[in-house]
């Protein structure tokens, strides 16, 4: 039995990675820095795997931004308004990679990031590939040969790691009639056969292929596509090991093509669908390797090796020792890099630390099962087996993981605390009436650029350099010019700026029981911004009001209205690691009554707008729409209970961002926030067809420029996306906001664009 790896973080220990883009973003410092920092971090990972026992080591799943954004370089798939990049003088690769990752702005040029959207149901984020009819592909970057190569050189022999063809093209979007992206896969072939030849002439023996769109619904075209594609590859290839690696689910009624495909290894999420092995296992071929994805490789738990052994054994008794390989569920990629780094016990205690299992850890989690599998260096192995089972029998039985009036007050949730004293027309009516806003009214997201002089104040009150008084002091100062800015710019709703606020879930987390965090739990959610997810390890309840002072002392500041602040439990839910020994609806409704108490003491403090963020609702969605209908109930019941118990007159708002909203349009309606604001500039407005086609009732705020990018539109260019949002939602629930929060943008280009974004409201209102 042998163990692999699907892919590795790749942000470094110390988060090297993010340090040298935004580096190199900045001009501090040069190309060849940042290609030596991912030399490097390459270089630890590749032999931290090889130490710890892996057997088969992957390579290419290092990215400078986004593995998506490679394949479609080395494809050759770049979108024709990026060709002025490459031709500026002094530009590379690298930078025609970034722009089309963040978008273009200086020597003349404004070029457009491309669209970026969630990687299926995780805050991975991943860049939009864009395909026209008959596009032709070539091989225009050769990164995974070259990384197969360098990892070669340091005497590892590595899997490089593909994107599967298939996958690649569902995961694009079409930018013109006409075709189905799917058509492509005759175009798109040929280059991953080039790709197979030069790895094969370079001594490349196994291939690890992604192709998770086999754990979703499928069309015929696109199964049709799947056996196409490697019947050729096998065809072309007979000699090459090809793993086909599938995560996030079960393939249930696509059990029958995977197994049938011609690979040589399958590999099967057992985490997020462990009862799919007897089925795979009954109608897989005999020569084919099953690797069973028995770690998680989305969550910080310790792995039970009692039952994964379980697990192990009954896949060995059926399939025999040599065609059982052992692995994470998926890439290790939504892990954080090592729990060794974890030194505060005041931060994260000991009790809990020892039921927690990051990236490294979850290699050597492997090494053990398989000497335990194995019966190998068996001394050491049931050492850890019984530290193991120590470990698990604590977690189930500590006290601080529960709470009996948590759990009372939720059996006694009822219909009535999920809904709003009056639809939405009589709230309407009256929020008019008492709020008095004008046509096209003018708000942003919530948070404004934290400098690195605001992170500096809140990293010496952690080590107490500052007291509380004189944090309080500064952030104070720094709320009080964001309003003054905010008045003079003319915005019509204001926001505090929340820069007392590290991040819009580990900030609700740390005022919050059943939380803990960490000091470098640090995981990628694109490019180099990284977060660190709050560890829900028990019941959750609000000890305290959480936002209340910030929020009130800014409305004191100002007679215009200012904007309460919130996450929303399905959000905390999903960017947090949840507990595993309950259902996640269960966790959320408890987050959901902890929010509700927020919102209620804002309303009391004289806050009229309360905004609940939910970017997370339409990630949190199951892959398989079977699964929808159970998910999509507890979730709106859960953002519900958090907002209906305030006046008529007291106005919700939610955000989302980055999700395709046609499927659930009826959901988001069903929450029944009185308005909502969404993404729509990188997609140049195209998600509001959802909601026109639904005719959506409640107000909405198309977000007009991408936060995400450097670049700063222009107010015609805002006052377009506007009138194009305007001809399929009546100007008078049309709000004018950016895409999403401002916390990562510099001050220089927020104000810019938040002046441009005033004066392109008060066009439209003029119009």
């Amino acid at each position: 039995m042998q163990t692999q790896n699907l892919g590795y973080p790749r942000i470094g220990s110390q988060r090297e990675l993010k340090k040298a883009c935004e580096s190199y973003w900045a001009g501090a410092t040069g190309y060849k820095n940042v290609l030596q920092v991912g030399k490097n971090i390459r270089r630890e990972n590749w032999e931290l795997q090889k130490n710890l026992g892996v057997d088969v080591i992957p390579s290419n799943d290092f990215s400078f931004y986004d593995q998506v954004l490679d394949h479609s370089l080395m494809f050759g798939a770049i979108p024709k308004r990026y060709n002025q990049v490459v031709v500026k003088e002094g530009n590379n690769e690298l930078d025609l990679y970034f722009a089309m990752a963040r978008g273009y702005q200086k020597e003349g040029l404004d070029v457009i990031a491309m669209e970026m959207t969630k990687w299926f149901d995780t805050n991975y984020h991943y860049l939009v590939p864009e395909f026209y009819k008959n596009q032709p592909f070539k091989l225009f970057s050769t990164k995974v040969i070259d990384e197969f190569y360098e990892a070669k050189q340091l005497g590892i022999v590595t899997k490089p790691v593909l994107i599967g063809p298939v996958s690649y093209l569902l995961l694009g979007k079409e930018k013109e009639a006409g075709f189905e992206k799917i058509d492509l896969i005759k175009n798109l072939l040929p280059v991953y056969l080039e790709i197979l030849t030069r790895l094969k002439s370079l001594g490349a023996t196994y291939i690890q292929f992604d192709e998770p769109f086999l754990v979703l619904d499928l069309s015929e075209k696109e199964k049709s596509a799947y056996q196409t594609v490697y019947q050729q590859i096998k065809k072309a290839f007979p000699e090459l090991k090809i793993i086909l690696a599938t995560y996030f689910g079960g393939l249930e009624d696509h059990t029958d093509l995977t197994c049938s495909l011609p690979v040589d290894v399958l590999h099967v999420d057992l985490v997020r669908s462990p009862e799919q092995l007897a089925e795979v296992m009954a109608k897989i071929s005999k020569e084919k390797i099953l690797s069973l994805g028995i770690i998680d490789g989305r969550n910080i738990w310790k792995n039970d090796f009692e039952k994964s052994l379980s697990t192990i054994n009954t896949a060995i008794e059926d399939l025999g020792k040599d065609r059982v390989w052992i692995a994470p569920s998926c890439s290790l990629l939504h892990s954080p890099v090592d729990l060794e780094h974890e030194k505060n016990e005041e931060v994260l205690t000991l009790e809990i630390k020892q039921w927690l299992a990051f990236a490294k850890q979850k290699i050597a989690e492997l090494s053990t099962l398989k000497q335990l599998a194995n019966h190998e260096d068996l001394t050491s192995a049931k050492e850890k087996f019984v530290q193991n089972k120590l470990a698990q029998q604590s977690r189930k039985t500590a006290p601080l993981i529960h709470n009996a009036a948590v759990k009372s007050r939720i059996e006694s949730i009822n219909e009535g605390d999920a809904a709003r004293s009056s639809i939405f027309e009589e709230r309407r009516q009256k929020q008019q009436e008492a709020l008095k806003l004008p046509a096209f009214a003018t708000t942003t997201i919530g948070s404004f650029p934290q400098t690195p002089e605001v992170r500096s104040w809140r990293a010496k009150l952690k080590k107490g350099s500052f007291n509380q008084a004189q944090y309080d002091q500064l952030i104070a100062i720094e709320t009080e010019k964001a309003v003054r800015w905010q008045e003079e710019i003319g915005l019509d709703v204001l926001v505090h700026g929340e820069f007392e606020r590290n991040d819009m879930v580990e900030y609700f987390g740390e005022q919050l029981s059943g939380f803990t965090f960490t000091q470098n739990g640090w995981v990628q959610s694109y490019g180099s911004r990284c977060v660190k997810p709050p560890i829900i390890y028990g019941d959750v309840k609000r000890p305290e009001a959480m936002t209340v002072k910030w929020t009130s002392y800014a409305q004191s500041l100002t007679s215009k209205h200012m904007k309460g602040m919130l996450t929303g439990p399905v959000t905390i839910l999903q960017w947090s690691f949840v507990r595993n020994d309950q259902p996640r609806s269960a966790t959320c409704m408890q987050i959901a009554l902890a929010i509700r108490d927020e919102v209620v003491d804002l309303e009391k403090a004289g806050i009229k707008i309360i905004q609940i963020d939910e970017p997370a609702i339409r990630e949190g969605l199951p892959l398989r729409k079977a699964q929808w209908k159970d998910y999509l109930h507890w979730a709106v019941k859960a953002f519900r209970i958090s907002a209906s118990a305030v006046m008529d007159e007291t106005q919700i708002h939610t955000h989302m961002c980055y999700s395709e909203f046609n499927d659930i349009i009826d959901s988001i309606a069903a929450m029944d926030a009185d308005v909502i604001t969404i993404e729509t500039s990188r997609s140049q407005m195209e998600l509001l067809h959802a909601f026109a086609n639904f005719n959506y009732p409640n107000e909405i705020g198309p977000g007009v420029y991408d936060i995400h990018s450097p670049r700063v539109p222009n107010q015609e260019e805002m006052v377009h996306l506007l009138k194009k949002a305007a001809t399929v939602i009546p100007k008078e629930q049309l709000w004018v906001n950016p895409d999403c929060g401002l916390k990562t943008r510099g001050w220089d280009e927020t104000k810019k664009a938040l002046i441009e974004m005033v004066e392109a409201a008060k066009t439209m209102r003029n119009n």
